[in-house]
């Protein structure tokens, strides 16, 4: 079945009306979200800390005849509790809500040995991959609870092996809290749907510099697996949550076949 998630494409104007946050939106996967979630309809929030990165999204997106969207720039790393609460209040007054959130925004600094890694680098990895999207999380959660199409989705990494560090625990400790979300808000008076994505390796920048012996040229681009993001944040999901949805490497010549939509 998850394998099939790749070829998924909804009808379109699916996701017409949305309005979408979407974490680390200024490049690889998160800008590819943003932009085939303005193809469907949503209007996007591009939340990122490099502002001219989200303003090239942002231009991609209304060239392209997509709803406008928002920027929302936030670092992570030295964001506050507060900081998270103001986004919220500042989306709801501007919005009027929030119907779906992708977090997909994360830091892998290297791969170091564990009696070698320095906790500033530690505490800044679990900053940026863990407790800002418990906060974030937590934040948004009144709002799509209040949405009649509230979904949650996390970019996953599964990384526990030697070296991965921080990055790894972080990912783990994501794994947990989406499971326990999901199982909290799985009912049908505060029903949100909460889904896991573990793409698989891509041809990323982020991949590029912590993997720089690899032939990039044989991972598949972000756009590829498009189909399961769009799946999970669209009515096509129905109540499927709880999931984590998992690809291995996808091949590196597919191409989604919505792809086609972002030109029409």
């Amino acid at each position: 079945m998850s394998e099939s998630l790749l070829n998924f494409v909804p009808s379109a104007g699916a996701l017409d009306g949305r309005k979408i946050l979407v974490t680390g939106a200024g490049a690889g996967i998160g800008r590819a979200i943003a932009k085939a979630y303005a193809s469907f309809g949503a209007t996007v929030v591009l939340l990122g800390k490099t502002i001219p990165e989200l303003e090239v999204v942002y231009d991609e997106i209304t060239e392209a005849g997509g709803p406008e969207p928002a920027i929302y720039p936030l670092d992570m790393t030295g964001a506050t509790a507060h900081d998270y609460e103001e986004m919220s209040r500042i989306l709801n007054e501007q919005l009027e809500g929030l119907d779906g959130l992708v977090l997909n925004a994360a830091w892998l600094p290297g791969f170091v040995p564990f009696e070698q890694y320095d906790l500033e680098m530690w505490q800044k990895v679990m900053t940026i991959d863990l407790t800002a999207n418990y906060l974030i999380t937590q934040a948004c959660l009144p709002m799509l609870c209040a949405s009649e199409h509230g979904s949650i989705i996390h970019s996953a990494h599964t990384m526990n092996r030697a070296y991965a560090g921080a990055f790894g625990v972080a990912k783990a400790g994501m794994a947990a809290m989406m499971s326990i979300v999901a199982d909290e808000y799985d009912n049908p008076d505060r029903f949100v749907r909460v889904n896991t994505i573990d793409s698989g390796p891509l041809r990323t920048q982020m991949r590029k510099l912590n993997y720089p012996g690899e032939n990039t040229d044989s991972l598949a681009e972000p756009e590829a697996v498009i189909g399961p993001y769009i799946y999970f944040m669209s009515d096509d999901a129905g109540t499927r949550t709880g999931e984590a949805i998992a690809f291995g490497k996808v091949d590196a010549d597919f191409v989604w076949p919505g792809i086609k939509v972002e030109s029409a």
